[in-house]
């Protein structure tokens, strides 16, 4: 090797000791504390205090928040904080009142006991969703307009390794603390309480580094307030009201059956594939539904049309302008590049459980050597991100994703073999963990620093919410296709993200020899 490639490596190694690199690890792990909060401890905890399993499923639906955050990141990118601004900046003086929330709804959580008062724990549930969700739009917004596009890989790759030890320590860390502090063969409500107090204290890394890192230099060259405080009064009841809105229409409108129902009866189509369009076509119908209340309320000068404008509208206009007609096949592959993992990862754990894994083997080895993969992958994704440079990164990692997934074939034609089981866990996680660190820094590329909070918000909501609908048909799939069938249609999803890719690349090379 010569000399100037391992200067040219040291350099890109040498990104990992930069300020905002540092501050992302522990930002990212006050992302990925409150996850598990909502999801496997909470729910383990509430069948140890004797909750039926379908309520306890409902209160997943509290992470819908991450899903659709983009509804509310423009009041986040726009409105500022009386007070906390001038003494904070827009992006800190937001991020420390998610934590503070995030915090007290943590403790909330805390102090009910299920058995005594579920509604509750349910309001607690949904607060830490709305302000968990809230604390990624900040941190995302924070981390592209803290650094330019050579650092946006190493800073994901740090965010990645926070994000992964925080899920870490509210996964098996709760659940440990738990079972010691007494809560191991019968139920107790004084080890729950004292584990999620624990959980909420565990929130003050990310609050520390909140009031010791610097607000990026943009924010502090805007203006602080651009309108009258009647007009952000206004904003914010218009905010609510098509936020309740969509909420209702995606919750309560039977459009998603009602498809289903057509499509199997009169065209015969597949149940899973009727199910995945019918509730794509709910999704779509609420989004309508809250974008005519919009346009309604502005039509009746109930809020300030060149707000609404402002916070709203130019965001999209502005991608639009800024790529014309390649702006479609970006969103495409923005909402479907993860696709092969997450429609996988959703039933991966089942079908462990099914080959004949103990649960402790699953845990083991996905807790400890899968979290171990996820970092390297996430540390090696930024570093060859940085070194070849981003799309290279990003079809790499669309084509192992894929491929891995030909690992889980194999695996499941074969007898239980831990060995085996390792080396795909290990696999699946540095791949994954690689291709999150060159997607995220992608993502962070394509917006612009007038909207980020708002562009980045739209595309982390598109990029998961189209999977995650198909992933919950994931067990339809496997009862129609066998293990080695849905797991090669997992692989196959891929092709067409590495091929949107290629034409990017070269549609990228044309425009830049042009």
């Amino acid at each position: 090797m010569s000399l100037p490639s391992l200067a040219s490596w040291r350099k890109a190694l040498e990104v990992y000791r930069q300020p905002q690199a540092i501050a992302m690890l522990f930002l990212g792990f006050s992302a990925g504390l409150p996850l598990l909060l909502i999801f496997s401890s909470l729910s383990l905890w509430l069948r140890e205090a004797g909750v039926e399993r379908g309520a306890v499923t409902y209160f997943s639906w509290a992470a819908l928040a991450y899903s659709f955050k983009f509804v509310w990141a423009p009041l986040i990118d726009k409105l500022p904080l009386p007070g906390l601004y001038t003494l904070l900046g827009r992006r800190r003086s937001w991020l420390l009142v998610a934590q503070l929330l995030i915090m007290s709804s943590i403790i909330l959580m805390g102090m009910t006991d299920p058995v005594d008062n579920l509604p509750m724990m349910a309001l607690a549930t949904v607060l830490l969703g709305l302000s968990a969700a809230t604390q990624d739009i900040v941190i995302d917004a924070y981390r592209i307009e803290s650094a330019g596009d050579r650092l946006q890989a190493a800073l994901a790759a740090m965010y990645i390794a926070g994000y992964r030890v925080g899920m870490l320590a509210s996964g098996a860390g709760a659940l440990y603390l738990a079972s010691w502090l007494g809560s191991a063969e019968t139920y107790s409500y004084q080890a729950w309480r004292l584990t999620y107090l624990c959980m909420a204290m565990l929130m003050l890394v990310g609050l520390i580094t909140t009031l010791l890192i610097r607000e990026p230099v943009p924010n502090r060259q805007r203006e602080a307030y651009l309108h009258s405080s009647f007009d952000y009064f206004r904003f914010v009841v218009l905010f609510l009201t098509v936020t309740g809105v969509f909420i209702l229409a995606f919750l309560q409108l039977g459009v998603a059956e009602m498809v289903k129902v057509s499509l199997r009866e009169s065209l015969g189509f597949n149940g899973v594939l009727a199910a995945f369009i019918g509730q794509t076509v709910q999704i779509g119908v609420a989004l309508l539904l809250a974008v005519a209340t919009a346009r309604a309320l502005i039509l009746v000068h109930a809020v300030n049309r060149d707000m609404v404008r402002t916070t709203y509208v130019e965001p999209v206009v502005d991608f639009f302008r800024r790529y014309a007609k390649l702006a479609l096949w970006i969103l495409l592959l923005v909402g479907f590049y993860r696709i092969s993992d997450i429609v996988l990862g959703v039933i991966s754990n089942v079908f462990y459980f099914d080959m004949g894994y103990s649960k402790e083997q699953i845990a083991s080895i996905n807790k400890v050597l899968g979290l171990i993969m996820a970092l390297l992958g996430g540390f090696v994704g930024g570093l060859l991100t940085t070194r070849f440079g981003i799309m290279r990164m990003l079809l790499t990692g669309a084509i192992l994703a894929a491929g891995t997934n030909l690992l889980f074939m194999l695996l499941a034609t074969m007898e239980p073999n831990v060995p085996m089981l390792a080396l795909v866990i290990a696999a699946d996680n540095l791949c994954a963990g690689l291709a999150s660190a060159a997607f995220i820094a992608y993502l962070s590329s394509l917006t612009s620093i007038s909207f980020t909070a708002v562009q980045y918000a739209i595309f982390s909501s598109l990029m998961t919410l189209f999977p995650k609908v198909l992933g919950g048909y994931s067990g339809g799939m496997v009862e129609q296709l066998g293990y080695p069938g849905f797991f090669l249609l997992t692989a196959l999803l891929g092709v067409p993200v590495i091929l949107l890719i290629l034409y990017l690349m070269r549609r990228e090379a044309t425009r830049v020899d042009g």
